[in-house]
């Protein structure tokens, strides 16, 4: 159990980060996150997670999953609603960046559209949902705002993919402390 719960915060963790890196213009919004692991998979609405981060209750698949992880509720909604405050200039900057490419092409084998055969795909899908949900937040993104501006009806999010990967979770990280401290005020300044 702890496995699972360390899974799904990380899981979390790295659509956070994930939402630092992309820029495309508007496109519809995604209204299922289908969560697959090895040859498992669940769907829960868009709109239940928005409901259940707001305070709401969960609906019975979101209820399940979390149920699975073993993770405090309240810990889930703060991770859902934390938010990240940034120019969509900064964000667009980081997104074409080399390190961001190298990021994104990494982060499209976790979450994808449905029947995307190439990582391009899942990059340019990925930047349209950052730069769409800090639009909708007026400068800032959640979790939950990452996936309303997901640019397809269905998100992928494979936990096998995720779990290949989990190693390289602490240079995400100092990637994340690295683009949010002093180098991003160099970017503002270009």
């Amino acid at each position: 159990m702890k496995f699972k719960k360390f899974l799904i915060i990380k899981t979390f963790f790295i659509f956070i980060i994930s939402q630092l890196f992309f820029n495309i213009s508007k496109a519809n919004a995604a209204e299922e996150i289908k969560i697959i692991y090895n040859i498992f998979s669940r769907t829960i609405s868009v709109n239940s997670l928005k409901t259940f981060a707001g305070g709401g209750n969960a609906s019975k698949e979101l209820r399940k999953i979390l149920r699975a992880t073993g993770a405090n509720d309240d810990e889930i909604q703060s991770v859902l609603n934390k938010d990240f405050e940034i120019p969509i200039t900064i964000a667009s900057k980081l997104a074409y960046s080399e390190i961001g490419n190298v990021f994104l092409t990494r982060l499209s084998s976790i979450i994808h559209p449905p029947r995307a055969d190439d990582g391009r795909t899942g990059m340019l899908a990925l930047r349209a949902s950052l730069i769409q949900g800090i639009n909708l937040g007026n400068g800032k993104i959640n979790l939950v705002k990452f996936f309303e501006s997901y640019p397809t009806k269905t998100v992928i999010l494979d936990i096998s993919a995720l779990s290949k990967v989990m190693n390289k979770v602490e240079s995400i990280s100092e990637l994340f402390d690295f683009f949010t401290n002093s180098p991003l005020e160099k970017i503002k300044k270009d």
